[in-house]
């Protein structure tokens, strides 16, 4: 059997950089590359993409739905960017909810990978609801922590090369509460609210922990809820900690994902651990290549 091909569409950002620098150490795919100085041009760019088994996405929201019509519809793409993830017609990139959403993945062409912050907080609360921990008409609070990285090459460049006195301390954004995010977390979880959501980003290059709290809940119910859902899932673990301190880059350089809970016998919270560009963007993207092309899921990644 040929080697499937794969074209980055974007691979001079943050996400199709390391998506090209793990695939290119692969020997089971072949790469598209395409001259970067036409990477913008849509004649050089169709041709790449009608070369291509699958194409990546790693492009602005409008760019993305522009790229749409470039490609063959017989053509598999995983979309990096938010322009499709609440699209019914799109599978959502988290094979872990349930067995639907695998199959889902792996018979579909069009794949939305799922947003950094949206991982942690839909993988913390999905199974809750659908277990009825939480009411499908809670407002619920969410608090996400994360490395720069997460922020693209302006915000690296910002830490890195012309650092300012507020880059040293943790910094809040999203006070609109109209991030980007918000959609997908109301949409995969079931809720028919959105949470009250804060971003927070701070002085280090990856890695996230996005916190939940449960209420009338003890920390073993819900320990025991997601112990049971993401049984057998080889890129999550489930654990409980009750004391010392959970640090947001423990999963830096990692592609899987860790659910503590915390708390006590009233009341709890959820961590989820991992990297905002492991399976908060390239490695979930890769782990989504992995099932649309028929490898093991977990092929080329880091747990």
């Amino acid at each position: 059997m040929d080697k499937p091909k794969i074209y980055i569409d974007g691979q001079a950002g943050t996400t199709g950089l390391e998506i090209y620098q793990r695939l290119s150490k692969r020997e089971d795919i072949e790469i598209i590359l395409i001259d970067p100085e036409k990477r913008k041009d849509d004649v050089e760019r169709k041709k790449c993409m009608d070369k291509a088994d699958l194409v990546f996405l790693c492009l602005p929201d409008a760019a993305s739905i522009a790229a749409i019509d470039l490609l063959d519809e017989n053509t598999k793409v995983i979309d990096a960017s938010t322009a499709h993830r609440c699209n019914d017609d799109w599978a959502y990139g988290m094979c872990e909810l349930s067995d639907a959403h695998k199959h889902k993945i792996e018979t579909s062409h069009r794949v939305a990978n799922p947003g950094c912050h949206a991982t942690g907080f839909i993988m913390a609360v999905y199974p809750l609801v659908q277990k009825g921990l939480i009411d499908k008409d809670s407002v619920l609070v969410a608090h996400s922590l994360t490395g720069y990285s997460g922020g693209g090459n302006k915000m690296i460049a910002q830490y890195e090369n012309d650092k300012t006195e507020d880059l040293y301390a943790p910094r809040i954004y999203g006070l609109t509460q109209m991030h980007k995010h918000l959609p997908e977390m109301k949409k995969m979880t079931g809720l028919n609210e959105e949470p009250i959501f804060n971003p927070i980003v701070d002085d280090y290059y990856r890695g996230m922990a996005v916190t939940v709290p449960v209420f009338n809940h003890s920390i073993d119910e819900v320990y025991e809820v997601l112990k049971n859902w993401y049984e057998g899932k080889p890129l999550i673990t489930v654990s409980k900690q009750v004391d010392g301190m959970i640090s947001a880059n423990t999963k830096a350089n990692k592609d899987s994902l860790e659910l503590i809970v915390s708390g006590n016998d009233k009341k709890a919270c959820i961590t989820t651990l991992f990297d905002n560009l492991g399976k908060g963007a390239c490695g979930a993207a890769i782990q989504n290549m992995n099932l649309m092309l028929g490898f093991d899921q977990t092929k080329g990644l880091d747990l």
